[in-house]
């Protein structure tokens, strides 16, 4: 039986026709508006996450090589070498007017001195002073002082005491070890020796092992100093 002109037909199907959205595999239809603006949110507050991360790892980057560049080239040690003198050769510059004899003691190339000057002291008195950097890398100051009373040691030592005492060449000298001590400076260990009206002191850093100081330097220096004044008795 014909129907004439479509009349009466029935509506089209459209089963599976929600809505017009995106579909959705976990949903299998497709997403509602409210589901397509919560996606779209979300989509939005992981791209700023991400960005913000990314930014962060870059500015801790840069920061990095900001650091990297300033320590390899700003803040690069000073490779000047250390400025050495020629003592023997200022001693007998200093010598001319003066009556005393201003020690030069003869060592091997492997002391360095690093100053070397003729002053006036606290008393007045003429002073000689040498700084050595040892062959162990220590230093050792050597002063003599010209005319100087035994007053003279306080000015250096303070209120240091004997601990000892020895005798090198013709010389007897007086020690005063504080490597104990929590600040000895340049006096951790010293001699002192008095070779007629002229006193001396030496002064500086020295080993310790065991708790015991190795002198061994101190004693080449005095005994360098006793060569240049082989006349002499220390008190």
């Amino acid at each position: 039986m014909s129907i004439p002109n479509g009349e009466n037909l029935p509506p089209r199907a459209t089963a599976g026709r929600v809505g017009t959205g995106r579909v959705v595999a976990e949903l299998g239809r497709p997403e509602t508006p409210e589901e397509t603006a919560a996606r779209k949110a979300e989509n939005t507050r992981l791209h700023r996450a991400n960005q913000t991360t990314r930014n962060l790892i870059l500015a801790l980057l840069a920061s990095l090589a900001i650091v990297l560049f300033t320590v390899l080239l700003v803040v690069r040690p000073d490779q000047t070498p250390p400025t050495y003198v020629d003592y023997r050769s200022i001693a007998a510059a200093a010598q001319s007017g003066i009556s005393t004899k201003l020690v030069a003691p003869k060592l091997s190339s492997a002391w360095k001195s690093n100053t070397a000057q003729l002053r006036n002291g606290d008393q007045k008195s003429p002073i000689w002073s040498i700084g050595f950097i040892t062959p162990k890398q220590q230093f050792i100051g050597l002063e003599e002082g010209l005319a100087t009373t035994d007053a003279w040691y306080a000015t250096l030592l303070g209120k240091a005491q004997p601990t000892g005492a020895m005798t090198i060449g013709d010389i007897r000298w007086a020690i005063y070890n504080q490597t104990d001590a929590s600040a000895p400076g340049n006096f951790a260990y010293s001699l002192a020796a008095n070779v007629g009206t002229t006193r001396f002191i030496l002064h500086g850093t020295t080993p310790v092992t065991n708790g015991k100081a190795d002198d061994s330097e101190f004693k080449t220096l005095a005994q360098a100093i006793s060569n240049e004044l082989p006349l002499s008795k220390g008190n």
